[in-house]
């Protein structure tokens, strides 16, 4: 007989020394914290059952976000203002659940992602990169050889702030099942039509929908 289910949608910042958690270890992070919480996980069904936790979105190594989405199923119908108590006394420094919610999109419903990059750059330099017809990276295909890819077309660029010595970038990127463009990309693409090599902050700050709202 299969236990009852119930889906929480978890919202979560990581920062700090967070950033630097890798994927595989922010996943037994995250199941240890249940199990400190005293939450009871629902595990898979089958021939090798392992704890429901999953990461629509995950987020690559040294990128702060205060818009991470973690799924869990639960065996008790556990409230989501308690789900969120519990673990945030549970979790490490770096990592605070924002918000605790039932799922309404999908995961395929993922489209875009919207990040802050802060570098020591003139903006002048950044503007004239942007403003160029292509942009283009390169990318392994299924033979292990490389090919040029244009991502001009599918970047947005919100804004450009500039702070002392500093600009701040506000930039809009495909993400999620279909094409997935990691802003460090862009960054790659930036150093190597300057000749620079830059240290950069990054920061997701929305995860969108296919409807252009923030994903549920």
């Amino acid at each position: 007989m299969e236990e009852n289910r119930f889906d929480r949608r978890i919202t979560f910042s990581k920062y700090d020394r967070a950033v630097f958690i890798s994927h595989l270890d922010l996943m037994r992070t995250m199941q240890r914290a249940f199990k400190r919480a005293d939450l009871p996980i629902w595990y898979t069904q089958g021939f090798n059952p392992h704890a429901y936790i999953m990461f629509p979105l995950a987020l690559s190594l040294g990128i702060s976000s205060d818009v991470e989405i973690m799924d869990a199923s639960l065996t008790e119908d556990i409230t989501c203002d308690d789900v969120t108590k519990r673990l945030n006394s549970a979790l490490p420094t770096g990592l605070k659940i924002i918000k605790t919610a039932l799922p309404v999109n999908k995961h395929t419903a993922i489209k875009k992602a919207e990040y802050e990059i802060i570098l020591s750059a003139a903006q002048r330099d950044f503007n004239e990169f942007i403003s160029r017809e292509k942009i283009e990276i390169k990318k392994k295909t299924k033979k292990s050889s490389e090919k040029l890819i244009d991502i001009k077309p599918d970047i947005e660029l919100l804004g450009i702030n500039t702070k002392d010595e500093e600009i701040s970038i506000c930039v809009r990127l495909p993400a999620g099942c279909g094409l997935n463009i990691n802003p460090s990309v862009l960054l790659e693409a930036f150093s190597e039509f300057t000749g620079k090599v830059y240290t950069a902050k990054i920061s997701r700050t929305r995860i969108l929908d296919n409807n252009g709202e923030e994903y549920r």
